[in-house]
């Protein structure tokens, strides 16, 4: 009998110092943690490189996805266009999407979101200090909130948006 393979936390932080090109090889593109019970959903006070300002604390009632990438790193620009179409093909149902990018110039990313054409709002994270409320430390890692506003669960590791495993993830926080 074969036991799924979990990597381990070292391992993905190697894989992600990379550039995440490991994680295939790994047996695994993303794991799903959940959020640690108790702990309170950090607010995200970023000023928008695109796009509006958005805040947790502020969007009640609308489930939201909280990207932490950087153009740097691989999976996070494949996942983008994924990421996308699963903003639109929620939206209706009120699902938010932004992408936060971690500890990149403002030029870096305007650079980034004018050649790619990236569509959702984009906050930038410049100090790095909401990944560290948000326990992020490997890209990219999504977060998951529900309409209540509290964090659900973390995707670390790039992934399929559009993929029947990430819709029935983005089900759970529709709810």
């Amino acid at each position: 009998m074969t036991t799924p393979f979990h990597p381990s936390r070292r391992r993905l932080l190697v894989a992600a110092a990379l550039g995440g090109g490991l994680l295939p090889a790994l047996g695994a593109d993303f794991v799903r943690r959940p959020w640690p019970a108790g702990r309170p959903t950090p607010g995200l006070a970023l000023a928008p490189l695109t796009g509006t300002d958005v805040d947790p604390s502020t969007l009640k009632g609308r489930p939201l996805l909280v990207n932490f990438w950087a153009t740097w790193c691989g999976p996070c620009r494949e996942e983008m266009a994924s990421l996308e179409a699963a903003a639109a093909r929620n939206a209706a149902a009120g699902l938010r999407v932004v992408a936060v990018n971690f500890r990149e110039s403002e030029d870096a990313v305007r650079r980034f979101v004018d050649q790619t054409g990236l569509r959702l709002p984009v906050l930038r994270d410049a100090d790095g200090a909401a990944a560290k409320a948000f326990a992020v430390n490997v890209f990219p890692s999504t977060v998951a909130i529900g309409r209540d506003g509290r964090a659900r669960f973390v995707i670390v590791g790039g992934q399929d948006w559009t993929s029947a495993a990430a819709q029935a993830g983005i089900a759970a926080i529709l709810r």
